[in-house]
C-alpha cells in the first residue's frame, strides 16, 4: 500500500522536496502548518510526517523542537536533508529598491538576513506559515511586494526570479526528520534523539548527566536548549547521540540518566543518514 505522507505546504516548499526525497512513491499531503504535520498523523489521514528541524545557517526550527518536546507523542523514524537555494521573486521584473514588503517563512528570512538588510534596508520584513504561501500571497499583492522560496515555487506561482542564491552563507542545508507511531528497528548504524529537564539547578548538573554517554563510548552529535515554558531561566535540553536505543549501552545510558532528570522523552531511534560522513 502506497504511503501518505505529510508536510508543509503548499506545493512548491522545501519541506515538498524533502518528503519526496523521504519516499519518493508516497503521495504527499500539504497542510498549513508544523503542527498540522504531526496532527495528520496523529489522526490518521497522513501515515507520516515530514518536519523540518535543524538549519545549518539558523539552527533549530523552534516550531518543530517544541512540538516534539510539548506536544507530540510520535517519534522520529528518519532524517534528510535538503540543499537551500533561496530566490528573491516578485510578480515582474523590477529593481530592488523599488521593492516595499518581503515575504517568506521566518528561517528563510533569517537565512537571508544580510542580503536583506545590504540590498533592501527599508522593505518591511512579513513572515508567512510557509516560503511557498508566501509566493501565493505576494501574487495576489501590491506588485512593490517581493518574496523569498524556491525556484520550483516560483514555476508553480508563475513568480519572476530578481535573484537567486540569496541566502546569507553557501553550504545552506535543512535537516528533516520524519514523524510516526513508531520509530525504525536497529541498522547497527543508528542515532537517537532525546530531551530531558531538571527539577533543580545545581553546578555540574548537566555534565553529570552527559558523562553517562562518555563513559560507555557513546558519541554525543549534537546538544541544544529550549525554554521549558514554565519557568524563566529555566531549559530542556536536546540531545542526539549515536547508537539505537534498545542497544545495551544506550539502553544503560538512557536509564542512568531518567534517575537524574524530572522528564526524559525518547523521541526516537532512526538510520544515521550518509551525510553526517561528508
Amino acid at each position: 500500500m502506497v504511503k501518505k505522507v505529510a508536510y508543509l505546504g503548499p506545493p512548491g516548499t522545501y519541506s515538498e522536496q524533502a518528503a519526496r526525497d523521504w519516499d519518493a512513491d508516497a503521495v504527499l499531503v500539504p497542510v498549513d502548518s508544523i503542527p498540522s504535520v504531526a496532527s495528520s498523523v496523529v489522526s490518521g489521514d497522513a501515515d507520516e510526517g515530514v518536519v523540518p528541524i535543524e538549519n545549518s545557517i539558523e539552527g533549530g526550527v523552534t516550531f518543530t523542537l517544541d512540538l516534539l518536546i510539548h506536544d507530540s507523542e510520535l517519534y522520529i523514524c528518519g532524517e534528510t536533508v535538503v540543499t537551500i537555494n533561496q530566490c528573491l521573486m516578485a510578480q515582474s521584473r523590477m529593481e530592488l529598491d523599488a521593492i516595499k514588503i518581503v515575504m517568506s517563512h521566518p528561517q528563510s528570512l533569517g537565512q537571508c538576513r544580510d542580503f536583506l538588510r545590504e540590498s533592501m534596508p527599508n522593505a518591511e520584513l512579513i513572515a508567512s506559515l510557509s516560503n511557498s504561501a508566501a509566493v501565493q500571497e505576494m501574487m495576489e499583492s501590491d506588485v512593490s511586494t517581493a518574496a523569498i522560496s524556491s525556484k520550483r515555487a516560483a514555476e508553480i506561482y508563475g513568480a519572476e526570479i530578481l535573484m537567486e542564491n540569496v541566502e546569507d552563507r553557501p553550504n545552506n542545508e535543512t535537516r528533516f526528520v520524519t514523524l510516526s507511531h513508531v520509530d525504525e528497528e536497529p541498522t547497527g548504524s543508528d542515532m537517537t534523539s532525546l530531551c530531558f529537564e531538571y527539577q533543580d539547578d545545581s553546578p555540574g548538573i548537566l555534565s553529570q548527566s552527559l558523562r553517562e554517554f562518555a563513559s560507555r563510548n557513546i558519541n554525543l552529535a549534537k546538544i541544544e536548549s529550549r525554554p521549558n515554558k514554565k519557568s524563566l531561566g529555566r531549559y530542556v535540553f536536546l540531545v542526539d547521540i549515536e547508537g539505537h536505543r534498545s542497544d545495551s549501552l544506550v539502553a544503560e545510558a538512557l536509564e542512568a540518566v531518567r534517575t537524574q532528570v524530572s522528564m526524559m522523552k525518547v523521541l526516537g531511534s532512526y538510520p544515521m543518514s550518509s551525510w553526517r560522513d561528508s
